[in-house]
């Protein structure tokens, strides 16, 4: 951000900075001299670009109601709605500078909600991304929970599975009381079986430290609850490095927690004070010793195979953008599993069935086998640029310091697996309108135009070119016949002339 924010000062670009930075450190010296909007005053965004065009520097950071849900937007991506339920959270993580800026929990009624998801399924819109700074702590202002919201949701889905529902980052501690409600949800065809569950470290100590107000016991209990109850689920995490007062053991119990269930992926992120924050007065892990646990970690999490025997498996996958080569399309499983085709345009905002032909490390390739289950195209937009295929932190969320796609904060969302043993992928019963199986993440921007359907195109061409040179040659090669003639005839009326005067000197002599 502060990056972002030199570059355009030095352009002098007029400048406008709004979120969770701008509300909860409002004495930066960054802000200073620019324009600043917090995060319940989005809906006057028009206002404060005005101004701040004629000149005037605009601070709007007062708190309010919850913004409308019907404000005027454009979609990053045309095919995919990020809609947050609700701001703030009830936890107080004693490193986390997000509950200064956004506050206790306020969460958007149900009925609104779902009015919402009513609009954007009318638009086009192939994929709903609950976001939240914690989806399990829902509704507990207003009297409700996060199954009554779900279950409501979920029966305004389109039947034919058109458009996908994916539920945000959510801590342990309030679901716990939910996890069979939330299972039955996660198997629905039309929901991805796929859920972002932040552990932060495998050590009790520390998670104490940390305030979180869970145990690794109970972490345990809702991944094991999970994969047991729904076919194929994947589950994302994040972990702190080097949190104050963590020891040599408390890594160890984190190395080990993530090596038992190997998750695809994992947000790992070395410890950093936030200013005001309690975390920021503990005493600090040496900086060496926090660069060293987190290398160590991220190689152990990189050793992992977690899509090793998906080849030659058929799985059902949403298409929704382009890849950043330009050449796939990107899709997702009913697991959220990234899988990456070759197919025209024309297939974006569809769902398939493919077979996967290799795997990698982040993603796997597939081959559409049956065409395209069509769901209509949505509404044409630009946007600015396609995801990357890393997935490894790939988040955008409407309000949190992390977002819904794969973020590497506390209030984030990518699809992960769980230990193999515990999730073992189980293939889902044919269906006529559409599959389920895994898929993938990541959120994201600007469809870029792709040379797949240049291709048939380019060969034509190439092969007009090819036809043309053929001509060229045969076209010089008769011109070289006609010249060799010609030569060939003055040689020998050269030749006859020689002769001719050679037998009139004769004769003189």
């Amino acid at each position: 951000m502060t990056t972002l924010i030199s570059k355009c000062k030095n352009a002098n670009k007029p400048l406008v900075v709004a979120g969770c930075v701008p509300q909860g450190s409002q004495g930066l010296k960054e802000l200073e001299g620019i324009s600043i909007i917090g995060v319940q005053q989005i809906d006057r965004v028009v206002e404060v670009v005005e101004e701040t065009l004629k000149g005037h520097e605009v601070r709007l950071l007062s708190r309010k109601t919850l913004p409308s849900l019907d404000l005027p937007k454009v979609r990053k991506n045309k095919f995919i709605e990020i809609l947050p339920i609700n701001v703030g959270c009830l936890g107080a993580c004693t490193y986390c500078k997000t509950k200064h800026a956004r506050g206790h929990l306020g969460s958007y009624t149900i009925d609104s909600l779902v009015d919402r998801v009513k609009t954007v399924v009318s638009e086009g819109v192939r994929e709903i991304w609950l976001s939240s700074e914690d989806t399990g702590a829902y509704g507990r202002d207003i009297g409700t929970n996060l199954p009554n919201l779900l279950n409501a949701i979920v029966a305004e889905l389109p039947v034919d599975r058109s458009t996908m529902l994916r539920i945000g980052m959510t801590n342990p501690p309030f679901i716990l009381e939910h996890l069979k409600e939330i299972a039955a949800v996660l198997r629905h065809p039309s929901v991805y079986s796929f859920l972002h569950v932040p552990v932060q470290s495998g050590s009790d100590a520390v998670l104490t430290a940390m305030n979180r107000e869970y145990t690794v016991g109970e972490f345990r209990k809702v991944v094991d609850t999970l994969c047991e109850l729904v076919p194929g689920m994947q589950i994302a995490t994040d972990i702190i490095c080097g949190f104050p007062g963590e020891t040599d053991e408390d890594f160890a119990e984190t190395v080990n927690l993530v090596k038992e269930y190997q998750f695809p992926q994992v947000h790992i992120s070395q410890f950093y004070p936030r200013p005001g924050t309690p975390a920021a007065r503990m005493k600090k892990v040496p900086s060496n010793d926090v660069k060293k646990r987190s290398r160590e970690l991220t190689s152990v999490f990189e050793s992992f195979s977690p899509y090793q025997g998906m080849e030659g498996k058929v799985e059902r996958i949403w298409i929704t953008e382009i890849a950043t080569d330009g050449v796939h399309l990107v899709g997702h499983t009913k697991g959220y599993i990234q899988v990456l085709v070759i197919a025209t345009d024309s297939m974006l905002g569809t769902s398939a069935s493919v077979k996967i032909t290799s795997v990698g490390r982040w993603s796997v390739f597939g081959e559409v086998i049956d065409g395209s289950v069509v769901v209509g195209e949505a509404p044409k937009q630009t946007s600015s640029e396609p995801q990357k295929q890393h997935i490894q932190n790939q988040v955008e969320e409407a309000g949190c310091c992390a977002t819904d796609s794969c973020g590497a904060c506390a209030c984030s969302d990518v699809a992960q697996h769980c230990r193999p043993e515990r999730c073992e992928d189980i293939p889902d019963a044919p269906q006529t309108s559409g599959g389920v199986n895994h898929q993938e993440a990541v959120q994201q921007s600007t469809l870029v135009r792709r040379n797949v359907e240049g291709s048939t195109k380019a060969s034509k061409s190439n092969a007009a070119r090819s036809v043309g040179k053929e001509q060229q040659v045969n076209v010089v090669t008769r011109r070289g016949v006609n010249v060799d003639t010609i030569l060939w005839c003055g040689l020998a009326v050269s030749f006859a002339a020689t002769v001719a005067l050679l037998v009139l000197l004769t004769g003189k002599i």
